[in-house]
């Protein structure tokens, strides 16, 4: 992996190759397995930005990703998903407006969200860790879908929502964003929803009060 670091991106730094590519690795801490071709190029961009932008540079320094994926968007578009841990989520919406603006300028034509990568803990949880506490509310399906949704529109706040049942059954969540945003988020709102979409199956429409 070291050697496929060093082919793809010494030639667009002045380090030398083998520290280059070891600073660039430390962007991006997959749990398991290697990083894909993309996810290295997101790695890249984002070194790229600690190194270049003063703004970004100190607090980028200990920030890393675990994975990045592109997600399509239907009408030939795609928006980029960057996963961070939970623990550097707040870390990362401190920066947020600056780093996104950065990344979208590299990525031209495409989103990119931020969400904080949480782990599902089902009905079983008590049986399978033989523990007498309850499950944490955190970790439930409904509450991860939840709180993703926040990630999604941050750091506009969602003001309320709304379950509406269709004739066919199919529920659409209508979701309520604060106004002040509206200029700014209403043109991204149709990725909001295809990315919501594919990540919980949960159809959603946005609007704003």
């Amino acid at each position: 992996m070291l050697l496929l670091f060093v082919s793809l991106f010494t030639q667009l730094t002045s380090y030398p190759p083998i520290i280059y590519a070891a600073t660039m690795a430390s962007k991006i801490r997959k749990s398991s397995g290697s990083p894909d071709e993309f996810e290295l190029q997101v790695a890249q961009e984002i070194l790229n930005l600690e190194m270049s932008s003063n703004d970004l540079k100190g607090p980028l320094k200990d920030l890393y990703i675990t994975a990045a994926k592109e997600v399509d968007c239907g009408a030939g578009k795609k928006a980029i998903v960057l996963y961070v841990p939970y623990k550097l989520l707040k870390s990362f919406n401190k920066i947020h407006q600056k780093l996104i603006r950065e990344l979208e300028k590299k990525f031209s034509g495409r989103h990119v969200l931020v969400i904080a990568q949480r782990t599902i803990l089902g009905n079983s949880y008590k049986r399978a860790t033989r523990s007498a506490a309850p499950r944490p509310r955190s970790r439930t399906l409904t509450a991860v879908q939840d709180a993703i949704l926040e990630d999604i529109v941050y750091p506009t706040e969602i003001s309320g929502k709304r379950t509406r049942c269709k004739v066919d059954g199919k529920r659409i969540v209508k979701v309520y964003l604060d106004s002040k945003d509206q200029a700014n988020v209403e043109p991204r709102t149709d990725t909001y929803a295809a990315v919501y979409g594919k990540l919980t199956n949960k159809q959603v429409s946005f609007v704003f009060n």
